[in-house]
């Protein structure tokens, strides 16, 4: 499938800017953003559900986008699952063949092929309103799948399970996918989620495409601020960076720090603001010698609590609130020294960077 150009607007007010995208036959790709960012615009644009203003949908070569979602190949798995309360499990499962006009037989035998697929057999006579959110859930990913769709659309179809079931539905719906082919589109707000399932990330902010890519290109490697808070690197530190022949000197909190060869030349120069995660950062005495590559910022204890495997600390340095994940006991008010190593974190302008800062 191939999305070009994507205009949607609702009521004057566009919600997607000009979306172009590419998904590979097979692949599962996850929509990844913030409320309001546009993800679940796009799936529903995809799907049919939501009027395109302007662009296409190819779909096998065909331009899809002015056809009822019926005739696009395509299914769709609810967030609430959309299941009729009043039907068995064996008629919500069948109720699309039902409407394509399908034989009692041919919908009988898809139906005991569903239930087979997704452990449900032995469930067909039962209310939908008796089963679990897991087995719910199974039924809506079965109603989707018994039309034998080439493209399954997702619409945070987890978000409403306990967290154990949510864990063990992650693995099943991506082990369907894979053993069935399917071209998967999963719409989450759940970077873990996200990663997890999908074997690319499509990450999105206010209607446009901020980055995509693996989940360890984009983990690793964020294009922009926006991004690199997005997924976790929510730290964010003044830097001052300095650049000479081959080597950048980085101050942070009244201390500095010099890099040099490939890693200093693609440091900005002048005021810039670091980003990263709280694994990241060590604690240990205020006056420790910085090791190349590493600041030491000093700063203070301000919060200490306890998650569980280490203590997770709010260290205000360099008028900043710096969360740190560390395994030793500090008591609060101490003066530490807050250790960073430059390369681990993601650097951006100043000017750039401020919508995240």
């Amino acid at each position: 499938m191939a999305v070009r150009d994507l205009q949607v607007a609702y009521g004057g007010t566009r919600v997607l800017h000009g979306v172009s995208l590419d998904f590979a036959p097979g692949s599962f790709t996850a929509l990844l953003g913030s409320s309001g960012c546009g993800k679940t615009t796009l799936l529903r644009s995809l799907s049919g559900f939501v009027p395109v203003e302007s662009g296409s949908i190819v779909v096998g070569g065909k331009d899809v986008a002015g056809l009822p979602p019926e005739k696009r190949g395509m299914a769709m798995v609810f967030q609430s699952y959309a299941l009729w309360p009043h039907m068995t499990v064996l008629q919500n499962i069948g109720y699309g063949l039902k409407l394509r006009g399908k034989s009692k037989a041919e919908i009988a035998a898809k139906v005991a092929q569903m239930l087979s697929f997704l452990g449900l057999a032995g469930y067909e006579d039962r209310k939908v309103t008796a089963l679990s959110g897991g087995q719910r859930q199974r039924v809506a990913l079965g109603r989707a799948l018994a039309i034998d769709p080439g493209i399954l659309l997702l619409d945070e179809p987890l978000s409403n399970l306990d967290a154990k079931i949510r864990m063990t539905m992650r693995h099943e719906i991506r082990a369907i996918q894979q053993r069935l082919g399917l071209l998967a589109i999963h719409v989450t707000h759940d970077r873990e989620e996200a990663m997890t399932m999908a074997d690319r990330l499509v990450i999105m902010q206010a209607g446009r495409i901020a980055q995509i890519g693996t989940p360890e290109e984009v983990y690793d490697r964020p294009a922009s601020a926006f991004v690199a808070n997005f997924m976790g690197a929510e730290n964010v530190l003044p830097l001052n960076i300095e650049r000479g022949e081959g080597r950048a000197s980085v101050t942070a909190g009244g201390t500095q720090a010099t890099l040099a060869g490939e890693a200093a030349a693609a440091l900005p120069a002048g005021e810039a603001l670091a980003y990263f995660r709280d694994d990241v950062a060590r604690l240990g005495a205020p006056d420790a010698a910085a090791a190349g590559g590493d600041l030491v910022v000093p700063g203070t204890i301000a919060a200490r609590a306890y998650p569980g495997g280490t203590y997770r600390y709010k260290v205000a340095a360099a008028g900043r609130e710096i969360t740190v994940d560390d395994a030793d006991r500090h008591e609060l008010g101490t003066t530490i020294g807050l250790r960073i190593p430059l390369q681990r974190l993601h650097i951006f302008p100043a000017s750039e960077a401020g919508i995240a800062a």
